[in-house]
C-alpha cells in the first residue's frame, strides 16, 4: 500500500517518489538559473505578444485576447461593459498598463491590462470616435464622431479618471484622431468640403493644417518622423502621400485601378517601405504600395479578402498584418503574413485592436502597439 502524507492545512496530497526528487530538483535549479541569466542581462524574463481585439460581433465590446506567436489561439476573452452597440477606437500605454475603448453611445472604458477590470466608464457629449493618446499615458484626445453636426472639437481628457480638461476647435466636426511617434497630433475632420489634414501641438493646443487632398479625407497614416502621411479618400480611389515638411502631394492610380468609392483603411508597415490600402466599398481586395520613394508610390500587390474591409493595421514588428472586414460585421478579422502575403490565421471580427507585450513571469506591460499602422522606423 502506498503511503500518503496529510497536510494540515489543506486536502491529502501524494508524497512525491524519492527517485524523481533529483530531477525536480535539477530542473528546478535551471529554471531559476535561466531566469537569473536573463535578469543579469537585462533581457525580459517572459514575454509574450498577445493581440487584444475588441469585438465586432456576439458579444460586443468584449475583448478577446490572441496568442501572436501561437497560431493566434484565442487566450481569454475579457467581459467589459455592457451597452456597447459600436466599438469605435482603442489605444493603451505601456508605462500606466492601461487600455481605453471608445464606444457608441458616447463613452469611454479603462481597462487596467494587469487584473482586467474597468476602472471607470465615462461618458462624452455628444458622442465620441477613434481616440488617440499621449506618449506617457496620461492625456487621451477623443473626437465626437463623424456623424455628429455643428461638434468641431476634440475633448482632451485626463486618462487617470476620464475628468474633462478641455476642448479644442477645429473647422467640422471630428473623426479619426492620431499620435504617431514623433507627435503632434493629428486630427481627421469629416464633412462634405473637409480635404485637409489638421495638427495640433499638444502643448499650445494651437491647430494647423495641410492639404488640400483630392478628395474628402478618411483614414490616414503618419510615418515614425511625422514627415509624411498617407491617406485614403471618399468617392476618389487611388493613393495621396503628403510630405508634411514640404507642403507636396503625391498621387498615383493604378492601371485598373477599381471603382471610385470610399476607402476606409491603410496602414504603414513599420519599416516604413509599404502602405496596405483597403479597396473602395465594396471592393473585397486589399492594395499594397511600395513606398521606398514616396514620392513615386507603386502598387505591388492585390489581396483577395472574403468582404469589404475597413480598418487594417500592424504588428509592432511588422511580421503580420491585421485587415477588418465591414464595420459590425461576423466576418473573420484576416491575419497575413507580411513577408508571404499570405493568410496566417484568422481571428474574430474586430477593428479596434492592437498588440499588448506581457512580461508572464512578472505581470508587466513591455510594450504596446497601435490601432493605426504607424510607421515606427525611428
Amino acid at each position: 500500500m502506498r503511503r500518503i502524507a496529510v497536510c494540515p492545512n489543506g486536502p491529502i496530497a501524494r508524497r512525491p517518489n524519492a527517485r524523481f526528487l533529483p530531477w525536480l530538483i535539477s530542473a528546478a535549479a535551471l529554471l531559476a538559473m535561466a531566469l537569473l541569466g536573463r535578469v543579469l542581462l537585462g533581457q525580459p524574463s517572459l514575454v509574450t505578444r498577445f493581440w487584444y481585439a475588441v469585438n465586432e460581433s456576439g458579444n460586443i465590446g468584449s475583448i478577446s485576447v490572441y496568442d501572436m506567436d501561437n497560431g493566434h489561439t484565442l487566450v481569454k476573452t475579457i467581459q467589459t461593459v455592457s451597452g456597447i452597440s459600436d466599438p469605435r477606437g482603442v489605444v493603451a500605454n505601456a508605462t500606466t498598463g492601461k487600455l481605453y475603448v471608445t464606444y457608441s453611445p458616447g463613452h469611454v472604458f479603462c481597462l487596467d491590462l494587469k487584473t482586467d477590470k474597468v476602472l471607470w466608464d465615462q461618458g462624452y457629449s455628444p458622442n465620441v470616435d477613434r481616440l488617440a493618446i499621449s506618449p506617457d499615458g496620461s492625456t487621451l484626445y477623443i473626437p465626437t464622431n463623424e456623424n455628429t453636426a455643428d461638434a468641431n472639437y476634440i475633448s482632451i481628457v485626463n486618462a487617470a479618471d476620464g475628468s474633462l480638461v478641455r476642448t479644442v476647435t477645429v473647422d467640422y466636426r471630428t473623426h479619426d484622431a492620431q499620435y504617431p511617434l514623433s507627435g503632434p497630433l493629428f486630427q481627421e475632420c469629416k464633412a462634405s468640403t473637409c480635404n485637409y489634414l489638421y495638427m495640433i501641438d499638444p502643448r499650445s493646443y494651437n491647430v494647423t493644417k495641410f492639404g488640400p487632398f483630392r478628395g474628402i479625407l478618411a483614414p490616414y497614416v503618419v510615418n515614425s518622423d511625422s514627415s509624411y502621411v498617407a491617406v485614403t479618400e471618399v468617392d476618389w480611389w487611388g493613393i495621396q502621400i503628403g510630405n508634411l515638411k514640404t507642403g507636396k502631394i503625391y498621387t498615383a492610380v493604378p492601371p485598373n485601378a477599381p471603382a471610385e468609392g470610399e476607402s476606409h483603411g491603410i496602414g504603414m508597415r513599420p519599416d516604413e517601405q509599404e502602405v496596405w490600402q483597403s479597396g473602395p466599398n465594396p471592393d473585397p481586395h486589399e492594395y499594397v504600395w511600395n513606398i521606398s520613394d514616396p514620392r513615386n508610390p507603386k502598387l505591388t500587390h492585390t489581396l483577395s479578402l472574403p468582404s469589404t474591409t475597413h480598418w487594417m493595421t500592424f504588428s509592432i514588428a511588422g511580421d503580420y498584418a491585421y485587415i477588418a472586414p465591414g464595420k459590425l460585421s461576423s466576418v473573420p478579422t484576416q491575419v497575413y503574413n507580411t513577408a508571404t502575403y499570405k493568410v496566417a490565421a484568422t481571428i474574430g471580427a474586430s477593428e479596434d485592436m492592437l498588440e499588448v507585450d506581457i512580461d508572464t513571469f512578472n505581470r508587466e506591460v513591455t510594450a504596446v502597439g497601435d490601432q493605426y499602422g504607424i510607421g515606427r522606423r525611428r
